[in-house]
């Protein structure tokens, strides 16, 4: 009996490796054999006429992390990274309140206003935001109608375009996980809360904030990294004045055909968000520690 219970074991596990394999095949050869390519790529030295030379070297990460202009760049993507996700945030929260604890009939409505920026392509949504901000954009001459404005105003090819572009875009993914996390609280704690003297500020900060933070934790991770990675709304808002490091791992790539710096410049950024991902998960463990 002991023999047949060990074989059985054994066969459960061998029949779940097979469950699993096809998950992991797909993770290989989409994800790992990708990302290995990449390092190896970083490594290779430029070539005259074909994407890289022969040997290996680390001269791509050294003029990266020597150069100002590049680490300029790089913290100009995060901090862009940052003001999208504390915009989204700040915008996102009472929006996922009313609609997680809303009775409304136009509840479907407003799903559906939350939504409609996924239902446009990011292209689409760049040009919508290019014909608003521009300097005879729609904007502007309604500014100057009204007497408000003498000149145009510089909206676009900054920081604030392509800012305000991203929040756009990005805001449904801190809505989303937002709306979950706050539909599963029970309301009722925050009546005793309010029956035992906390005020509005107090029942926020430690009722609702708390259990919510996992929704909220989730929405920033979303938007910073996908903030730091995007690409065409920097290009279409921000022109010539704002560079991110995706657009110089376009320019590398494709426009000068520096293989070797691209991939560098590439595993740079996607390692400098990693360890901002990992900083804010480090951070916020004591408030995930406390819903335990």
């Amino acid at each position: 009996m002991g023999t047949a219970r060990v074989w059985g074991g054994m066969s459960g596990g061998r029949r779940g490796i097979w469950l699993v394999a096809p998950a992991l095949v797909l993770i290989g050869v989409f994800l790992v054999i990708p990302y290995l390519n990449i390092v190896l790529m970083s490594l290779r030295p430029p070539g005259v006429g074909a994407p890289y030379g022969p040997g290996f070297t680390a001269a791509n990460f050294t003029r990266i992390f020597g150069d100002a202009y590049f680490l300029g760049v790089l913290a100009d993507t995060v901090w862009l990274g940052l003001k999208t996700t504390l915009i989204c945030a700040l915008l996102g929260y009472p929006v996922a309140f009313h609609l997680a604890r809303t009775a409304s009939r136009w509840k479907g409505l407003l799903y559906i206003f939350v939504l409609s920026p996924l239902l446009v392509g990011v292209v689409v949504r760049s040009f919508g935001w290019l014909i608003l901000l521009s300097g005879n954009g729609v904007i502007n001459q309604w500014l100057r109608g009204l007497g408000l404005i003498d000149m145009p105003l510089t909206l676009m090819n900054n920081s604030f375009g392509v800012t305000l572009a991203l929040v756009h875009v990005f805001l449904p993914f801190m809505i989303l996980p937002l709306i979950g996390a706050i539909q599963s609280i029970d309301p009722n704690l925050a009546l005793a809360a309010r029956s035992l003297g906390a005020s509005p500020v107090q029942v926020f900060r430690r009722v609702w904030l708390p259990l919510s933070w996992p929704g909220l934790q989730a929405g920033c991770i979303l938007v910073f990294v996908l903030s730091l990675s995007a690409y065409v709304t920097p290009v279409m808002l921000g022109g010539a004045q704002v560079k991110t490091m995706s657009v110089l791992v376009v320019q590398a790539l494709i426009d000068n055909f520096r293989w070797p710096a691209g991939a560098a410049l590439a595993l740079v950024l996607a390692a400098t968000g990693g360890l901002a991902v990992w900083l804010f998960v480090r951070a916020s463990r004591p408030m995930m520690r406390g819903l335990e």
